[in-house]
């Protein structure tokens, strides 16, 4: 675990626009997957996902199902991303959604209503 600032210098830093591993915890911390992650950090976006994820409390994060999955469905999660930066065209074209879902918001960046 990190703190925001230590995980945002590292993506600043990486050089990867719309990629990040980070999971935010409601105490403020976060895991960042970037550095000794686990495969969870390989699950991608879906504005219908199939999976969630579950902060145990005590730091932890699980991925439950939202439904049954058949072995060899990819799993998916709606990553509810947000950012301090002003929004724009460019920030929004770097969390471009490509999901393909009938009701797909276009961008994995959390709606202002979330």
């Amino acid at each position: 675990m990190t703190t925001w600032r230590r995980a945002s210098a590292r993506y600043r830093r990486s050089g990867m626009p719309g990629h990040t591993f980070i999971f935010g915890l409601a105490d403020g911390r976060v895991i960042d997957g970037s550095v000794g992650g686990n495969s969870a950090r390989w699950l991608n976006h879906s504005c219908q996902p199939n999976c969630e994820a579950i902060e145990d409390g005590r730091g932890r994060v699980f991925i439950e199902t939202l439904r049954d999955v058949m072995p060899g469905d990819e799993l998916f999660i709606a990553y509810g991303l947000t950012t301090d930066e002003v929004i724009t065209p460019g920030l929004v074209a770097d969390f471009a959604c490509r999901c393909g879902k009938r009701r797909c918001t276009g961008s994995m960046l959390a709606l202002a209503s979330e």
